[in-house]
């Protein structure tokens, strides 16, 4: 790697023209000037000025050099002056990921209240699955995850889950396929198209056993690990889908179909996720706030 204060010294001396004057720019003797001239001569195995009678004139490679230098230092001075100038209430970083089997409305509900805060707090998004976030969570490369279920047993992250709320499920179709479905839920699920939550959701198994329980037996259309996905094939018709009671509303609205119905004894949860146990950073105690206003807080913590 080239060092980046033999460099400095090589521009300045081709700027005050010689090593005499930037040794006393630079409160160094000349010697040293010197000797660090040569240790970037030979890192670049080049030469950079050729003496010309009692001066140094730069030689084609080093106006190449100095091109360079010019734009690295420009730079520099540019960042000192920006951050000289930068306002005094920067806003504070909040860094979070969010799996993919969040619901996005959850995700946006937990998280917009975050903007209202007195102290200025920029949001940064990262979408990933639980794996995946849970190591730059373990990197510190962010602050907390959003997820359906508490840290999977196994993992080697010395995290803690906190417990949000959760929610029952409500059930979805399209105009059509809900007029072919009828009044008589959950019995009316029997031989109908379905849309099912991936393997990778927690709320996939308990919407199994439940089905099972109840002798329902619907025809398995999709599985999708995006619920932004499965919403879309349930908006063209494909099947019924299901989606949190508590963004129920929502659901119908944007995707313009109809409640066929709900069920209490199949809930989905959520947690935040993060390396401390306590919750230094404000915008994680509002995220556990907002939740204890809308979702069901049946678990401990």
């Amino acid at each position: 790697m080239m060092n980046y204060k033999h460099l400095y010294y090589f521009w300045v001396v081709a700027k005050t023209g010689g090593v005499t004057r930037a040794s006393e720019r630079l409160h160094l003797t000349p010697q040293t000037i010197s000797g660090q001239l040569t240790l970037l001569e030979e890192h670049l195995g080049e030469t950079l000025f050729s003496r010309v009678g009692r001066n140094l004139e730069l030689t084609e490679v080093g106006r190449l050099v100095l091109s360079y230098a010019e734009d690295i230092f420009s730079l520099g001075s540019e960042l000192k002056e920006m951050l000289r100038n930068l306002p005094d209430e920067r806003p504070l970083i909040f860094k979070v990921g969010v799996t993919d089997v969040v619901p996005k409305s959850i995700a946006y509900r937990l998280l917009a209240p975050v903007l209202e805060l007195l102290e200025p707090i920029r949001i940064v998004c990262k979408e990933g699955s639980i794996n995946s976030l849970l190591d730059d969570l373990a990197a510190h490369r962010i602050d907390l995850v959003l997820a359906d279920g508490p840290i999977p047993p196994g993992m080697s992250v010395a995290g803690f889950s906190r417990p949000l709320g959760d929610s029952g499920i409500t059930f979805f179709a399209t105009p059509e396929l809900a007029d072919r479905l009828g009044s008589n839920f959950p019995n009316n699920l029997s031989d109908m198209p379905l849309l099912l939550p991936g393997e990778m959701t927690m709320v996939r198994g308990h919407l199994v056993r439940w089905l099972d329980r109840q002798h329902i037996h619907p025809r398995i259309i999709g599985e999708f690990d995006d619920g932004a996905l499965m919403k879309a094939f349930g908006q063209a018709g494909v099947g019924v889908f299901i989606a949190p009671t508590a963004i129920a509303d929502e659901i119908k609205e944007h995707y313009g179909v109809k409640i066929i119905g709900e069920t209490d004894e199949v809930r989905e949860q959520f947690y935040a996720i993060s390396v401390e146990r306590k919750t230094p950073h404000p915008a994680v105690a509002s995220i556990t706030e907002t939740a204890r206003e809308w979702l069901v807080t049946n678990f401990e913590d």
